[in-house]
C-alpha cells in the first residue's frame, strides 16, 4: 500500500523533467535519493534492512539508475527523430 503511494505520489516529482535538472554532482544526486531512503525506512519490517535492501524487496530501482535510463530513452528519441531537437546541436 504505501509503495503504491511512492509511486503514484512521490516518484513523479522526482523524475519531472529530470532529462534537464538531472543532478551531476553526488552531493546533489544523495539529497535527491534520501526522499525514498526516507520513506522506505519507514516501512514495516524494513528498518533494519539496508537501502539497497529495501529498494531490492520492494521492487524500485535507485533514482540514479531511473535517471539514466530515462536520458537512455530522450537520447534514443533525438536519434530517431521522435522529439524537435536537432541532432547535430545536441551531439
Amino acid at each position: 500500500m504505501l509503495v503504491r503511494a511512492f509511486v503514484t505520489y512521490m516518484r513523479p516529482v522526482l523524475y519531472y523533467n529530470s532529462i534537464i535538472w538531472s543532478p551531476s554532482l553526488m552531493r546533489d544526486i544523495e539529497q535527491v535519493e534520501k526522499v525514498p531512503k526516507h520513506f522506505t525506512k519507514r516501512l514495516l519490517d524494513m528498518m533494519c534492512q539496508s537501502y539497497d535492501e529495501r529498494l531490492q524487496k520492494l521492487g524500485l530501482p535507485r533514482l540514479e539508475l531511473r535517471w539514466l535510463h530515462l536520458d537512455l530513452i530522450f537520447c534514443y528519441k533525438i536519434v530517431f527523430g521522435l522529439v524537435c531537437v536537432n541532432v547535430n546541436n545536441f551531439f
